[in-house]
């Protein structure tokens, strides 16, 4: 019984091994080259460049609605697409991007409004999704919001004495 099983075991190892074709036979030098291209395209990133990341409204008597335009500029080596802005609160609302690719050297730009709520101090950021190397990247934007019907405000550049 053990020679008939070492023969059948010998033959099945020689009919699957004696059928294969060497592996580096079946490599195709087209796909080679893709590949290789593939892979260096692969570290090449889009990288965008804002001509400020921060904007400061100053003070703005509450309510009273602000708008400020952010541009920015693909820095990289790959086309730049921004897939979505959005901001910390509903009281900013980000607007007018391209949703088209935006080429090496190019540039777009973006508006930001906000609406005046809030008292005091406000700080809020803008989130811009793309398709960069980190994935996204973040803007501000401050004010100091003076509220008319309260008695005092609590800018301490303006209640400040000479």
């Amino acid at each position: 019984m053990k020679k008939i099983l070492l023969v059948l075991s010998t033959v099945a190892l020689v009919a699957f091994t004696s059928c294969k074709k060497n592996a580096s036979d079946k490599i195709e030098e087209a796909n080679v080259t893709a590949a290789a291209e593939r892979d260096a395209n692969a570290t090449k990133f889009p990288k965008i460049e804002f001509n400020k990341t921060e904007h400061d409204f100053g003070e703005i008597t509450k309510g009273t609605a602000v708008e400020t335009t952010f541009t920015y500029k693909n820095t990289g080596n790959a086309p730049l697409v921004i897939t979505n802005i959005k901001s910390s609160c509903g009281c900013t609302v980000p607007q007018d991007w391209s949703k088209e690719p935006l080429a090496p050297g190019e540039t777009g730009k973006f508006t930001v409004n906000y609406n005046g709520a809030g008292p005091n101090k406000i700080t809020k950021t803008i989130t811009v999704s793309a398709n960069t190397e980190s994935g996204s990247e973040v803007v501000k934007i401050t004010a100091f919001v003076k509220d008319p019907n309260a008695a005092t405000n609590m800018n301490p550049a303006a209640n400040a004495v000479n």
